[in-house]
């Protein structure tokens, strides 16, 4: 009789499974030694024991206060990362952006200030984030005659700053860079105008000089958009529209050299400046302020 030596289904399934768990240990500790390979101990120390918040701040403030903006940044950055509930996060997180910015790092400074608005509206520090994105676009505002994406992004953001905290140190700058930012959009308004005007395409112009009249009468630009928009009602046979525009501009800027331009206009053609209070033009320069700028 031959006898077969066969082992248990069992036993044949319990020395798999101990193979398999020392196969399995075996390549999770070399995983371990290969990454220890690649970091140092002092890093991995690091990262399992990071040092006190307040430690932290201080190297990080060191480094601001040195110049060394990008190390401060990212040395902020660690300080929430490893304490996201200590005091000291919630600060850093603003001044992680400060750094950013300081070191022309504007994306970053963005990102940084964005996320603690969002995170921290309200707080001590939110009129300093807003300032930094304020800033961060007001600094790549380009002349009229270019894109003003950034230009529109840091007026929004200086409005929101006066508005939500004018009593912040920052209110009386947003103010001034506030009138620079419309000036910049008033005068590519004008840019556009003038070249859809001298294309004789007036319905163009007319939008664009309605634009400049409606949002930015504040501006230096408001006075040639006046004008401009007589030559272009006289153009296209609207005269009453003319005469409105010509003497709102004779109302509020009488010295003005366009006002004496856009006088002669109406002349050349027996006409005089008349306002019609029932025209757009009437009715938007009433429903705003204005300040006087001829003379």
């Amino acid at each position: 009789m031959i006898l077969h030596n066969r082992q248990s289904p069992v036993h044949v399934r319990g020395a798999s499974v101990v193979r398999l768990r020392q196969l399995t240990g075996g390549a999770v500790i070399g995983l371990v030694l290969a990454l220890a390979g690649c970091a140092s101990s002092n890093d991995i120390s690091k990262a399992l024991n990071p040092d006190p918040p307040g430690k932290m701040y201080a190297e990080a403030d060191s480094l601001l206060s040195r110049g060394k903006y990008e190390r401060a940044a990212k040395k902020f950055e660690d300080l929430d990362r490893d304490h996201p509930y200590a005091p000291e996060a919630r600060r850093a997180i603003v001044m992680a952006a400060y750094a950013y910015y300081k070191a022309g790092k504007a994306p970053e400074a963005v990102a940084s200030a964005q996320r603690y608005t969002t995170m921290h509206p309200g707080t001590k520090e939110a009129a300093l984030a807003h300032h930094i994105i304020a800033s961060s676009y007001f600094d790549e505002m380009k002349g009229p005659n270019r894109d003003q994406s950034a230009t529109r992004k840091a007026l929004a953001e200086l409005q929101t700053l006066r508005t939500r905290y004018p009593d912040s140190p920052y209110a009386k700058d947003a103010e001034n860079r506030i009138r620079v930012a419309q000036d910049t959009l008033a005068g590519a308004e004008m840019e556009v105008g003038r070249y859809y005007l001298k294309r004789n395409n007036y319905i163009a112009a007319i939008n664009r000089f309605k634009t400049v009249v409606t949002d930015y009468q504040t501006t230096a630009h408001v006075e040639e958009a006046l004008m401009r928009l007589t030559e272009a009602y006289m153009a296209l046979g609207i005269k009453q529209e003319a005469q409105t525009a010509a003497a709102v501009l004779g109302h509020n800027f009488p010295n003005s050299k366009w006002y004496k331009d856009a006088y002669a206009l109406l002349a050349s053609d027996g006409l005089a400046p008349r306002e019609d209070s029932g025209s757009w033009l009437s009715q938007a320069w009433k429903s705003l302020p204005k300040l006087s700028l001829g003379g």
